[in-house]
Order: C-alpha cells, then sequence, then structure tokens
C-alpha cells in the first residue's frame, strides 16, 4: 500500500505541474522530431569550391568539369589568384579552394604524378568529410583514365588498355548500420537515448526542487511527501515514471525511425527490454542528481552542464577507447552510455539481447547503484523531517 500511495502521489505532482509535463512529454515527443528535421537531406551536396586554373589548357579544364560533375562539389567560380580565392572563402562564399598548378598538363603528358592542392574550411568536419570523400574519387577515376590514354598512346592492343586501365585491387565499401552515409542516420539513434535520459533526470530534478521549496516555505517539511519506507518511495517513484515513458520509448525508439526511415532492424520486444533499465537508471539518477537542487529553476543548470558533457562521454561523437582512463571510467557511471552503445548495435546492427549482455548488466548495476545511493538520501531527509516534526509538536 505504501508503494501504491507514493507512485499515486507522485503521479498527481507530474500531472499538476506543467514544467515537468513539459520535461516529462513535450521534450521527448518534440525534440526528436526537430533534431531528424535540422539533418534531412542527411547528405551533404553541391559544396561551392572555387578552382585557381594557373595551367589553363584543355585537359585542366576538363579536370575542373570532372570535379563539377560530383554530387557533393560544385564550382562556384574561378580565380586569378590564390588571394583573391582567399577573399571568397573568408567571406564564406565558398568552403574551398582547388588550385591547378601551372605544369599541371606537362606533368600528365611526361606520365609524372601531378599534385593538385585543396584548402579546405574545417569550420565544419562534415563538409570537410564529404569534400575529402569526393575528390578520393576523382583522383582514382582520374588515374585511370589519364594511364588509359597513356598506353593507347602507345598503341597497345584494347584488351591491354582495359587491363591495365583498372585500379589493381578493386575496394567496395559497405557502410553497415548507415547505408546512406546520412549524418541523420548515423547521430539520432544515439541522440533518442539520450534525450529520454536527459528529459527523465530533468523531470526528477524539477520535482526535487518543487519538494525543497516545499520545506522552506514550511519549517524543512514537505507535506506532499508520503510518510513511507525510503524503499517504498523510490519503488513508487520509479515505477510511476516507467508507466508515463513506457509509451514514450515506444514513440522515441520505434517510431522516430520508422517515420523518418532511419536504421531500424531491431526486434522490438528486445530492444524495448534493453532500455527497461535505462529507464529506471536515469530515474533513479535524477532522484540522486536532484539533491542539489534548491529551487525549480536549477533544474535547468544540471541539464544545460550535463547534456554536452553525456554525449561527449557516450563515445557518439568521440571513441570511448580514445578517452583517457578517468574519463572512461566517468562515462560507464552515465546510463545513456551504455544504453546508446547496446540500442544502436540492436537498433542499426540486428544485435540481440543476447550480444548486448555486457551494456545490458551495466544498465542493471547502474541501478542498483543509484538505488543505494537514491536510498540513504532519502533516509537520510526523513530521518531529519521526523526531528523538525516532532520539535515543532514540542514547541507547541
Amino acid at each position: 500500500m505504501s508503494v501504491y500511495a507514493v507512485w499515486k502521489r507522485e503521479f498527481n505532482l507530474v500531472f499538476h505541474d506543467a514544467g515537468v509535463l513539459i520535461f516529462f512529454l513535450f521534450l521527448p515527443t518534440l525534440y526528436p522530431v526537430i533534431y531528424t528535421l535540422i539533418y534531412n537531406p542527411e547528405v551533404v551536396t553541391n559544396l561551392p569550391v572555387v578552382v585557381v586554373d594557373k595551367c589553363g589548357t584543355a585537359r585542366s579544364r576538363e579536370f575542373t568539369r570532372d570535379v563539377n560533375a560530383t554530387q557533393a562539389i560544385e564550382v562556384a567560380g574561378f580565380a586569378t589568384s590564390l588571394a583573391e580565392a582567399r577573399e571568397a572563402m573568408n567571406e564564406h562564399r565558398v568552403y574551398a579552394i582547388m588550385e591547378i598548378p601551372a605544369d599541371f598538363d606537362k606533368q600528365i603528358g611526361r606520365g609524372e604524378q601531378a599534385t593538385v592542392p585543396v584548402y579546405y574550411d574545417m569550420s565544419l568536419l562534415l563538409r570537410y568529410r564529404t569534400m575529402l570523400m569526393a575528390l578520393a574519387d576523382i583522383q582514382i577515376a582520374e588515374g585511370a583514365k589519364f594511364r588509359a590514354e597513356t598506353i593507347d598512346n602507345l598503341g597497345l592492343p584494347a584488351e591491354g588498355v582495359s587491363a591495365a586501365s583498372g585500379a589493381p585491387i578493386n575496394s567496395e565499401s559497405l557502410f553497415l548500420g548507415d547505408p546512406t552515409q546520412g549524418f541523420a542516420s548515423f547521430v539520432i539513434p544515439g541522440i533518442l537515448v539520450l534525450i529520454l535520459q536527459q528529459s527523465l533526470i530533468l523531470g526528477a530534478a524539477m520535482l526535487a526542487g518543487g519538494s525543497a521549496e516545499r520545506r522552506r516555505l514550511n519549517g524543512g517539511i514537505d507535506p506532499m511527501i508520503v510518510d513511507a519506507p525510503p524503499t517504498a518511495t523510490l519503488f513508487g517513484k520509479t515505477f510511476c515514471y516507467l508507466v508515463i515513458y513506457l509509451p514514450l520509448m515506444l514513440y522515441l525508439f520505434h517510431g522516430v525511425p520508422t517515420m523518418f526511415n532511419l536504421p531500424h532492424v531491431g526486434h522490438l520486444g528486445q530492444y524495448m527490454l534493453f532500455m527497461l533499465p535505462l529507464v529506471l537508471a536515469s530515474s533513479l539518477l535524477g532522484i540522486v542528481l536532484g539533491i542539489f537542487v534548491t529551487e525549480r529553476e536549477n533544474s535547468l543548470m544540471i541539464i544545460v552542464f550535463t547534456s554536452v558533457i553525456f554525449l561527449f562521454l557516450s563515445g557518439l561523437t568521440w571513441p570511448r577507447y580514445g578517452m583517457s582512463p578517468f574519463w572512461r571510467a566517468v562515462g560507464d557511471l552515465v546510463p545513456a552510455t551504455w544504453g546508446i552503445e547496446g540500442f544502436i548495435r540492436m537498433n542499426s546492427n540486428g544485435a540481440t539481447l543476447g550480444q548486448e549482455a555486457r551494456p545490458y548488466l551495466w544498465l542493471w548495476c547502474l541501478t542498483g547503484l543509484y538505488f543505494v545511493i537514491a536510498y540513504l538520501i532519502i533516509r537520510y531527509r526523513r530521518a531529519r523531517q521526523r526531528r523538525l516534526l516532532a520539535a515543532s509538536q514540542t514547541a507547541a
């Protein structure tokens, strides 16, 4: 009965608090849609480039046309010097400068290796990656074409030309989990997990802030708290959050990927079961962090301070094996770290729950860890509240 009383009281507090409803319902509902729309279309195309053609021959103009014919790059114009080209880049009219040297045609004609310097704007890594891959493909294609011309000029048979013009080893890239090489397909599955965790922490922290404000107004006593054992309090609170987030989990991890055609090959039942300890661990982490919240608005500071840190610690933008042991250990204590690792493999690569046993067990370990910490915090506060209540009754 104590668990039910706590659950009922927490449910009432949630649905009578507009701020908590924003974090529990509107944030996980709207943020995934906004994020995914921002990253669509997923692939960067027609990046403007300025060409400094110091060669001015038919071959250099043909090379420029081949570059312009790619999906990723668009030749936005020509410059007579690097200084003029840098001016266009400084004004952000172009994102790269391609300089064709004066001896480009002669080097190709002599069978030597020609060098075409390209100067990139590194302000956005996605643009740099797209241009680099496009120019690498052009390099391979142009090299094969020039070899074919050279062999043809030597008068070799046609079969010899076709054999020698190709690359010695053909390679084929298969992008598992992200076949379109799209940025949304890469980042959104992980962002969904982080949104779930942060919205839970925000809501639980704001509820803790509301409790702290009520204690200040009532001599250290929160009249809205159910007088129940700490264990029953924790079970009631986490069960309340779990009931609220079950439909949101279905929306986040099944509805959003389906809606935007993101990679989605995992089994619904398995990754929903995988996310169960993530919700519990995040709820308990929010209750633990609530000790630092003295006012409702302070919960916003927690989310602003931790969101970017949790994103980097998860390994989504930088691999965890490249981090120092200290930061890997800090990342191990964040539920979203293991949630992102397991969910991406299950959702994008079709892994089973058994194959993701390690992050799954880590999530349950974090659930147990934060349960113990939250238990000790609630036990201390209840004992202190009882002492204050007894002192007030004695004084009366």
